[in-house]
């Protein structure tokens, strides 16, 4: 019954180790046990019972590779599904305000990957530049002038899969809208495999580059502060 599973849904994301797992992994790797249960503050042996608690439940994939233990989201749609609930939730501010964390704030809210696309300030702004130019619908939807262009200047080519090819993602700090779905994951690829954005420290903060910046001014007359 649809009660009976929203019930175990709410029941595996009601553990604050589970949460913190789910956030860690929403930049879209592939974690370790270990790795996870450093993020967490939680000894081993109890992020392994986490974690098989949520593999069975359908939000996280494992593979094992020797003598590690590898997890990540099992796909867009639970990654959609963190998002839209940290979108009701609003923005939130760290519960130790050191610098540290007021930094590691800042930088999230700058720029960040959403699982396979991008996120935060920078997210919204090429999302916004892509529909003044006439890429993207108000609702998102790739325009034929959108298909060319991703065509042209970033080598996209639509894949034969049942993923949308763009969907609105709502960013849980602007509060506004950024670009997900396939065209989505292609634009973050395409900016990382050229290194025009970077990641920042171990978290899913990116950055801008040098020559990111200059490309996206070229592309799209985005200029990101």
């Amino acid at each position: 019954m649809a009660a009976d599973e929203l019930a175990d849904l709410a029941a595996l994301l009601a553990d604050r180790s589970r949460a913190r797992f789910l956030l860690a992994l929403m930049d879209g790797r592939a974690w370790t046990s270990g790795e996870l249960a450093d993020a967490a503050e939680v000894a081993p042996s109890t992020a392994s019972e986490h974690l098989t608690r949520l593999v069975r439940g359908g939000l996280l994939v494992e593979r094992r590779q020797g003598r590690h233990r590898y997890v990540q989201l099992a796909g867009p749609k639970q990654a959609r599904l963190l998002e839209d609930l940290l979108g009701y939730l609003g923005p939130t501010e760290p519960a130790k305000r050191t610098l540290r964390a007021a930094a590691a704030s800042q930088a999230l809210r700058r720029g960040r990957t959403c699982y396979d696309h991008l996120a935060g300030r920078l997210g919204v702004a090429i999302t916004d530049a892509m529909t003044t130019r006439g890429l993207l619908t108000e609702d998102l939807a790739v325009t034929d002038d959108g298909l060319t262009w991703l065509r042209d200047e970033l080598a996209f080519t639509p894949p034969t899969t049942r993923r949308p090819l763009a969907k609105a993602c709502l960013d849980w700090t602007e509060r506004r809208s950024h670009l997900a779905g396939t065209v989505g994951a292609h634009v973050c690829a395409h900016l990382r495999d050229r290194d025009w954005v970077r990641g920042v420290g171990t978290g899913r903060a990116v950055r801008l580059t040098p020559a990111g910046e200059a490309a996206l001014h070229d592309l799209l007359g985005v200029s990101v502060a």
